[in-house]
């Protein structure tokens, strides 16, 4: 299947404003791209790429004064499959995990592991390492909190979640990323797209996605505590250890975000050959 998939961003600064964006597509995904989602702005500034210590694509630009209009609008291969499943897949000892994993089981800012630690034992430290463990927890917390964009706070850590139980993506992530983490399972975060394809349209405006991998059996593996389902379409953008890591704009100044646009949608080819975007 093809997936069109974009953004279209606009922020008003009172005065130059330097900015980080995250917006591009994974690098795993480049082989992927038919179209690359290529990073425009109105008016054009000059800007520059790095990678970042997590391999994620990183733009720098200088907001001028005024307002500036950021978009995208890429073209990507999916193979229509729902994420993979492993159910057989096994924890490992500490001692055995890569050391590019072992950040992933300690505490960051918006998951306090020491915090949660007691309450993560108790609830899940009987049932049998492995898979079924790791779902869950993103069982728990699916159940757990109340899903609404009205509760949505930047500053929400996992332990704020636990405790009002309420949040958005971002707030289901963390908190089963901190119970895993807990659990001695590295756990990280990640953020990108994820329409409505395969499951019934939502009424609400499209917003970027956050969910978790988790490392088992050799492998990082995709849940997803909000949802709580295998899901079609997932474009990932970036992974960290937790949504500071990942933030679609990191800003050095004053700036109010005046437009934001997200869109994932399936694109059927029509009888004749023209394309069709469905959502």
């Amino acid at each position: 299947m093809k997936i069109r998939f974009g953004y279209e961003l606009a922020y008003s600064c009172p005065h130059p404003v330097p900015m980080i964006l995250m917006l591009h597509a994974h690098s795993s995904r480049s082989p992927d791209l038919l179209r690359p989602d290529q990073m425009t702005t109105e008016p054009s500034v000059p800007f520059d790429t790095y990678i970042d210590a997590y391999g994620n694509t990183c733009t720098r630009i200088v907001a001028p004064a005024g307002v500036i209009r950021i978009t995208a609008d890429g073209l990507i291969h999916d193979d229509g499959l729902p994420d993979r499943t492993f159910a057989h897949a096994q924890e490992h000892p500490v001692e055995s995990l890569p050391h590019d994993s072992l950040v992933y089981l300690l505490g960051s800012r918006y998951c306090e592991t020491q915090r949660l630690m007691d309450d993560s034992w108790r609830l899940f430290g009987h049932l049998a390492p492995g898979w079924s463990r790791v779902q869950a927890v993103c069982d728990f917390v699916h159940d757990y909190i109340a899903f609404g964009y009205h509760f949505a706070r930047q500053t929400k850590t996992a332990l704020e979640a636990y405790s009002e139980r309420q949040g958005v993506c971002r707030d289901f992530a963390h908190l089963a990323i901190t119970l895993l983490r807990c659990l001695n399972i590295p756990a990280r975060y990640c953020t990108g797209y994820l329409g409505d394809i395969g499951v019934p349209l939502s009424d609400a405006p499209m917003d970027f996605a956050g969910w978790l991998e988790a490392y088992l059996g050799g492998a990082w593996h995709t849940f997803d505590p909000r949802n709580n389902q295998r899901r079609i379409g997932r474009i990932l953008i970036a992974r960290g250890r937790d949504a500071a890591d990942v933030a679609i704009s990191t800003t050095f100044g004053p700036n109010i975000l005046q437009l934001f646009r997200v869109w994932a949608d399936e694109v059927q080819e029509a009888a004749k050959g023209s394309v069709l975007a469905l959502g």
